[in-house]
């Protein structure tokens, strides 16, 4: 109910207008009176009207002092002056500070009353859109998300034109213009990891996208349970690509460091100077990013350095690695968190630790099939599977001569058990991420009538980062979240409409939207009729 506030020195006119009219009975709550403007100030600021009512000519402070001053402290208020005949002037004024509505004294109660309803009606309208927009961007940021990702792995892959590219991106309000362009790649873990980020890991991630969000040179994209990519671009000559990579992995670092028990790893391309380039760039960065299995974490790591076989500031060099002695953890580690499109990395760099001299050697090359075909095994058998469903998909190396005939056959042997292995591992972790959006969904199923319900509320009561969430949320049910808490709120109002007797507004309210007239608006955009259509067509 909108509140309204009257100011009129005359009584005669105040009680009249007050007792008149049967404020309640028409819609709207009568908030409060003074005589004059500097007595109205405080209790206006006390009572936050929608609508005040003032005569232009008071004493003390007038009405458009008192206009003056409620606009420019609350400007959501809308001001109706009242005024005599002979002051233009005033009226003039009036205008220019941005009253609502000007009525010129005497003024009879139903002329009143219409102007107040009218004005109420741009107050409803403006209260209305404004809950639009806010809805819409809940719905606008969830889309941008979806598709940065969405462009980013077409510039990963290299497969998509150019001129599409950037048509997608500017549609996603995307800015991929820069002279220069790298990409970072970036994960953090914890000790014990599940599925799903621990708290801790969930404060970090949001500190790390909050930092990107105030650096126009980075675009960050969210990639799940891959972690993050960032496209570090060039736009001015001020500062190189040079300078802004190192002062970003340095914030990136510091806000890591912020959080004990969080590790990380990042893989660093080279730069490019073209958009169509930046698959070379990515490709270069994952190959950096796989060392994340072979050498300690908390490190970046620069394709450069890759490449030289050494790595910056005493670490570890590959070569200088002894598979005899490698502990497996190695590769345990790969197959519990690895990505099949990066097993020809990891297996490549795993054969070269081994040295070109070694890896030629038969008798090194069974061992070292049988080390990583045993260790897969034994991964496969901690979440159910055993050694015939991995002989079933790739055969028995034991039974398959061809299988040392050469240094290139043998990774591609591996390279088929550690992709049927991932294919294993990531059906059960499925069934884990089934498990979470089950109870995301029911979450939903017992909140949906709550206003306040948003992504990131229920992303944290599965316990994963809002950003993660909706990726997997998505390629789940094939909708956002925002569309499908729209759906379940219709579903809900679809019955109410057909089996009780409530009134709109309070259909609206039950399944959680204080605003009738944006509920109605969302069930015709989604029912394609209006509420009372479908209850009539019932």
């Amino acid at each position: 109910m909108l509140k309204v506030f009257l100011v009129e020195d005359e009584i005669v006119m105040r009680e009249g207008i007050k007792n008149n009219i049967d404020w309640e009975k028409e819609g709207f709550e009568f908030a409060g009176e003074a005589s004059d403007g500097e007595l109205a100030y405080p209790l206006i600021q006390k009572e936050k009207p929608d609508i005040l009512i003032a005569d232009i000519k008071m004493p003390f402070m007038d009405g458009l002092e008192l206009s003056r001053l409620v606009r420019q402290e609350l400007p959501d208020i809308k001001v109706i002056i009242l005024s005599g005949y002979d002051e233009f002037e005033y009226a003039k004024e009036a205008i220019s500070i941005g009253i609502t509505d000007y009525l010129v004294k005497p003024i009879a109660g139903a002329k009143l009353l219409e102007a107040v309803k009218k004005v109420g009606k741009i107050i409803e309208e403006e209260q209305q859109q404004r809950l639009f927009l806010k809805t819409f961007e809940k719905e606008r940021l969830e889309n941008i998300h979806l598709a940065k990702q969405k462009i980013f792995r077409s510039l990963a892959s290299g497969k998509k034109p150019v001129s599409e590219l950037l048509k997608d991106a500017r549609e996603a309000g995307v800015d991929l213009a820069a002279n220069r362009y790298n990409i970072v790649l970036l994960q953090i873990f914890e000790e014990g990891e599940t599925v799903g980020y621990s708290e801790k890991q969930n404060a970090a991630a949001q500190d790390i996208e909050e930092m990107t969000e105030h650096m126009p040179g980075v675009l960050m994209v969210e990639l799940g349970i891959e972690g993050w990519a960032f496209i570090i671009k060039e736009t001015d000559t001020e500062r190189s690509l040079e300078q802004i990579l190192p002062d970003f992995l340095e914030k990136l670092q510091e806000i890591i460091r912020g959080y004990e028990g969080i590790e990380y790893f990042g893989g660093v391309g080279r730069a490019v100077c073209r958009l169509s380039e930046l698959n070379r760039c990515f490709e270069e960065a994952n190959r950096a990013f796989s060392y994340r299995y072979l050498i300690n974490r908390n490190q970046i790591i620069y394709s450069e350095e890759e490449a030289n076989g050494s790595f910056a500031g005493g670490r570890l060099k590959a070569s200088s690695l002894n598979v005899i002695n490698m502990d497996r953890e190695i590769v345990e580690r790969f197959l519990k968190t690895g990505l099949k499109s990066e097993v020809r990395h990891f297996i490549d760099e795993y054969f070269e630790s081994v040295g070109e001299s070694g890896i030629r050697s038969f008798l090194l090359r069974q061992y070292v099939t049988m080390d990583m075909f045993f260790t897969t095994v034994a991964m496969l058998r901690q979440i159910g599977y055993d050694s015939e469903d991995l002989v079933e998909r790739c055969g028995d190396f034991q039974a398959m001569t061809s299988v040392f005939s050469s240094v290139e056959q043998t990774k591609s042997y591996l390279q088929g058990v550690f992709e049927a292995a991932l294919d294993l591992r990531d059906t059960v972790s499925q069934k884990k991420y089934s498990s979470l959006l089950k109870n995301a969904r029911t979450y939903i199923e017992q909140n949906y009538d709550n206003e306040e319900i948003s992504l990131n509320t229920v992303a944290a009561s599965v316990n994963l980062s809002p950003n993660h969430f909706s990726t997997i949320f998505n390629q789940e049910t094939g909708q956002t979240f925002i569309e499908f808490l729209t759906h379940v709120r219709m579903e809900k109002a679809k019955e109410l409409l057909r089996g009780t007797s409530m009134r709109m507004s309070e259909i609206a309210y039950t399944v959680g939207y204080k605003d009738a007239h944006y509920f109605s608006y969302l069930f015709k955009k989604t029912q394609e009729c209006t509420p009372r259509e479908f209850r009539s067509q019932g």
